[in-house]
Protein backbone atom coordinates (compact mmCIF):
# COMPACT_ATOMS: atom_id res chain seq x y z
CA UNK A 1 0.00 0.00 0.00
CA UNK A 2 1.57 3.09 -1.04
CA UNK A 3 0.70 6.52 0.70
CA UNK A 4 -1.25 9.85 -1.12
CA UNK A 5 2.25 11.31 -1.66
CA UNK A 6 3.67 8.56 -3.24
CA UNK A 7 1.00 8.29 -5.24
CA UNK A 8 0.75 11.61 -6.06
CA UNK A 9 4.72 11.21 -7.16
CA UNK A 10 3.36 8.96 -9.98
CA UNK A 11 1.54 12.00 -11.63
CA UNK A 12 3.72 14.99 -13.55
CA UNK A 13 2.44 18.22 -14.58
CA UNK A 14 4.82 20.17 -17.20
CA UNK A 15 3.88 22.88 -19.33
CA UNK A 16 5.69 21.41 -22.62
CA UNK A 17 3.89 17.88 -21.79
CA UNK A 18 0.27 17.60 -23.03
CA UNK A 19 -0.87 21.42 -22.87
CA UNK A 20 0.10 21.28 -19.12
CA UNK A 21 -2.63 18.56 -17.83
CA UNK A 22 -1.76 16.56 -15.28
CA UNK A 23 -0.39 13.20 -17.04
CA UNK A 24 0.88 9.94 -15.51
CA UNK A 25 4.53 9.99 -15.06
CA UNK A 26 7.14 8.96 -18.16
CA UNK A 27 3.67 8.61 -19.95
CA UNK A 28 1.19 11.01 -22.25
CA UNK A 29 -1.90 9.47 -20.64
CA UNK A 30 -3.99 12.18 -18.46
CA UNK A 31 -5.26 11.41 -15.57
CA UNK A 32 -8.95 13.06 -17.09
CA UNK A 33 -8.88 10.09 -19.07
CA UNK A 34 -8.31 7.61 -16.39
CA UNK A 35 -10.43 9.00 -14.76
CA UNK A 36 -13.31 8.93 -17.39
CA UNK A 37 -12.75 5.41 -17.96
CA UNK A 38 -12.90 4.30 -14.16
CA UNK A 39 -16.35 6.30 -14.56
CA UNK A 40 -17.94 5.09 -17.19
CA UNK A 41 -17.54 1.46 -15.52
CA UNK A 42 -13.98 0.03 -17.47
CA UNK A 43 -12.35 -1.95 -14.58
CA UNK A 44 -8.37 -1.38 -13.70
CA UNK A 45 -7.72 -4.84 -15.06
CA UNK A 46 -9.12 -3.42 -18.19
CA UNK A 47 -7.22 -0.33 -18.50
CA UNK A 48 -4.05 -2.33 -17.94
CA UNK A 49 -4.69 -4.63 -20.98
CA UNK A 50 -5.35 -1.54 -22.75
CA UNK A 51 -2.24 0.68 -22.24
CA UNK A 52 -0.16 -2.53 -21.28
CA UNK A 53 2.76 0.23 -20.13
CA UNK A 54 0.65 1.10 -16.88
CA UNK A 55 0.84 0.14 -13.46
CA UNK A 56 -1.32 -0.43 -11.22
CA UNK A 57 -0.56 2.06 -8.72
CA UNK A 58 -0.68 4.41 -11.65
CA UNK A 59 -4.66 4.29 -11.99
CA UNK A 60 -4.76 4.75 -8.31
CA UNK A 61 -2.44 7.59 -8.34
CA UNK A 62 -5.19 9.56 -11.08
CA UNK A 63 -7.81 8.74 -8.55
CA UNK A 64 -5.65 10.19 -5.51
CA UNK A 65 -5.31 13.12 -7.78
CA UNK A 66 -8.91 13.39 -8.44
CA UNK A 67 -9.53 12.90 -4.87
CA UNK A 68 -6.82 15.46 -3.89
CA UNK A 69 -8.57 17.95 -6.33
CA UNK A 70 -11.74 17.66 -5.04
CA UNK A 71 -10.75 19.34 -2.03
CA UNK A 72 -9.51 21.74 -3.48
CA UNK A 73 -12.35 22.80 -6.30
CA UNK A 74 -15.85 22.14 -6.29
CA UNK A 75 -18.30 21.43 -9.49
CA UNK A 76 -21.85 22.03 -9.77
CA UNK A 77 -24.04 19.59 -10.43
CA UNK A 78 -27.78 20.05 -11.49
CA UNK A 79 -30.30 18.76 -9.07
Amino acid sequence: MMSPQQLLSRISIDPNICFGKPCIRGHRIWVSLILDFLASGISIAELLQEYPGLEEADIYACIAYGAEMSRERYVEIPL
